[in-house]
């Protein structure tokens, strides 16, 4: 994945759908990697491409741990790093947006109960701090990469692990959770252990297609609709839609001669859009960029327009909803921060 392919994405234009569509975007990264560099100035070149940015949620990717210290208190660097850059957003000096409104940090919830002391730690840090990821993606296939957090297989449902999640509500933290769509009824057992916990479903709940499941999208898709219904049946899980478009799920735009139009993303992935808001509703769903990971396929700005021309003839109610009310009221976002 590179900043790198600018030039690719430029090979496409097409002007900005609905530009005044206030937008919350609650789902990109940020990080400074040997080879590539994702920080304000690089997100901020993606937020000014012409759609509405209001405000934006920061979501963990193992950026700039502490060195120092245990092992357990490391990821609370992440949240004071992003806390400073969403400081300089908060500025004015880097435009409207208010970038990082909502930070969602990691604290490994293996440690049972002793998590509570980390996750006390975050909120030291940052009043923006409004849960954690502790991505569980797992599966036996070598061609599919677990998460970055080394999950073991089924740990949601390991006892520690739930003693850990069980430190959330109190604090009034949520908890986003990044699978593969095999593991989602999982996910639902774990909704109904812990109904006063704001559980939010990042990217569809990974549908795969690489691996075992390249070439079988239907079968996928058929799956996915199975399991992913008894979860909108669970009050307390939300679902972002987005991170539809990343080489594991298989369509390879990253591959392509040129990137995509919105009207073929639209073509490509508007049959999960669609069965999500119409199972959820509106009032428990949020459009999410996945930026910079989803990047390698598609620009910010045609990824944007792709998500307003799938709703096209939505309400401004509802559109209100998908593109900014629920997300800002799920993660209790102040925009004047």
């Amino acid at each position: 994945m590179s900043y790198q392919n600018q030039n690719w994405l430029d090979l496409w234009h097409e002007p900005v759908v609905e530009p005044d569509l206030e937008i919350c975007d609650p789902h990109h990264h940020l990080w400074d990697h040997l080879t590539h560099r994702y920080l304000l100035d690089e997100f901020k070149a993606d937020l000014d491409s012409g759609h509405l940015i209001k405000s934006t949620v920061f979501v963990e990717c193992a950026s700039m741990y502490r060195k120092d210290g245990s092992n357990a208190m490391s990821p609370v660097g992440e949240t004071e790093f992003v806390n400073g850059i969403a400081a300089m957003s908060a500025s004015g000096r880097y435009g409207d947006a208010r970038v990082a409104a909502g930070i969602v940090g990691f604290a490994d919830l293996s440690l049972g109960a002793a998590v509570g002391e980390v996750l006390d730690a975050h909120q030291r840090a940052s009043q923006r701090f409004k849960g954690i990821r502790h991505a569980t993606g797992w599966h036996p296939s070598p061609a599919i990469r677990n998460s970055h957090s080394n999950p073991s297989e089924r740990l949601t449902e390991s006892v520690e692990f739930r003693r850990g999640f069980a430190e959330l509500a109190p604090r009034g933290l949520s908890f986003d959770a990044w699978m593969y769509h095999a593991q989602l009824p999982e996910l639902t057992t774990l909704a109904d252990a812990f109904p006063d916990t704001q559980i939010i479903l990042d990217h569809f709940g990974g549908p795969l297609g690489i691996g075992p499941y390249a070439g079988k999208s239907r079968e996928v898709f058929d799956q996915w609709k199975r399991d992913i219904a008894p979860l909108a049946d669970r009050e307390n899980v939300v679902m972002k839609l987005g991170g539809l478009v990343m080489p594991v799920n298989g369509f390879g735009l990253h591959k392509r001669r040129k990137p995509p139009t919105s009207d073929e993303l639209k073509a490509l992935t508007g049959d999960y859009y669609r069965f999500a808001i119409e199972l959820f509703g509106v009032d428990r769903c949020m459009f999410e960029s996945n930026f910079p990971v989803d990047r390698q396929s598609c620009s910010y700005r045609i990824l944007w327009n792709t998500f307003k021309k799938l709703v096209a003839d939505a309400s401004e109610t509802e559109k209100k909803a998908l593109f900014h009310d629920t997300a800002t009221r799920v993660y209790r976002l102040n925009e004047a921060d």
